[in-house]
Parts: C-alpha cells; structure tokens; sequence
C-alpha cells in the first residue's frame, strides 16, 4: 500500500450538559447546518448546499449538495442514542485537494454528572504530496472541522457552550 493510501482517522469529542437522548435527536450532517461555516473552513471547504434524501434507517443513502459537486452517504450503522454511522459511497468534489472521504460516524456516551459525550468520527485518505508535510496538517484542520460540527449539533440541542472540549 502506497503512503497516499493509507486511511487516516481523526476523532474529535465534546461533553455536553444535554442527556443523550436530545443530543441524539439533534445529530446534523455538515450540510444541514444553517449557520455559515467559520472563514478558516470557507477558505477550504466546498460551500455545503443542503442534504437529500432519507437518513434514519441503516441502507438510506442521502445526497449532499455542495457547491461544485456533491456526495452521497449510506447510512452503515444505528444503534440509538449510541451510535450513527454512515459511509461515503460516492464522492464528486475534491476536499483540500484530493481528501477522499470514506465514512464516519457519531458516538454518544453518558457519563457521571449528567454529561453525554459526543465524539465526531471521520475516515479519509489524503492525497496531496509530500504526505510527511500534509499529513500534520489534516488532522488538525479536521479537529476544527469536527468541532464547529459539535458546537451546532450542541446549539440546536440546547446547550450553546459545550461543558468540556476532549480531543486534539
């Protein structure tokens, strides 16, 4: 396996003072999310669109319209209020330059003082090259990414701040 095959994961979590159940409710895909994205994820995301589709039952596939392209997303895995896990069946857009999205997933655990965590998963391959300069680069970007997805999936269940960020 080539280095620019190699599948990289990045996870980042968030605690939030919500039970679990609203925060499940609340679970958003990037393109569903009516505030405008930050201007460092403007510089060098596609401009999310909307989403089409059905999403709430393992083998629904929801297309996701971006600016300059699309891609579509079936749904792997549900176990409520756990976890939601889709994959990346087909990709039409270029994200950073030759990011190829393979899936991820949402992860949601309750833990002591009526916290749920929340953990945002995503699995890609990068393509640009050298991979020794790039690869340093995506992770973090991907961090930031994540969390601008919790902070909205956390306002539209209610709770503005998140009580505690985890995760680079």
């Amino acid at each position: 396996m080539s280095d620019i095959e190699v599948p990289v994961t990045v996870v980042t979590s968030m605690n939030f003072a919500l039970p679990v159940r609203q925060l499940w409710q609340s679970l958003l895909f990037y393109e569903q999310i009516v505030e405008p994205p930050p201007w460092y994820l403007r510089l060098l995301l596609p401009r999310p669109i909307r989403t089409e589709g059905n999403k709430s039952a393992v083998g629904d596939e929801a297309l996701c319209l971006y600016e300059g392209g699309h891609l579509i997303k079936r749904v792997t895995r549900i176990e409520p209020n756990r976890c939601y896990e889709f994959a990346v069946v087909e990709q039409k857009l270029e994200f950073g330059s030759a990011i190829r999205l393979s899936g991820g997933s949402y992860e949601l655990r309750e833990s002591d003082g009526g916290l749920t965590q929340l953990s945002v998963v995503t699995h890609y391959t990068g393509g640009r090259h050298p991979r020794w300069l790039w690869r340093p680069l995506e992770a973090p970007f991907c961090h930031l990414f994540h969390r601008h997805l919790l902070v909205s999936i956390g306002r539209k269940a209610g709770d503005p701040i998140p009580a505690v960020s985890s995760g680079a």
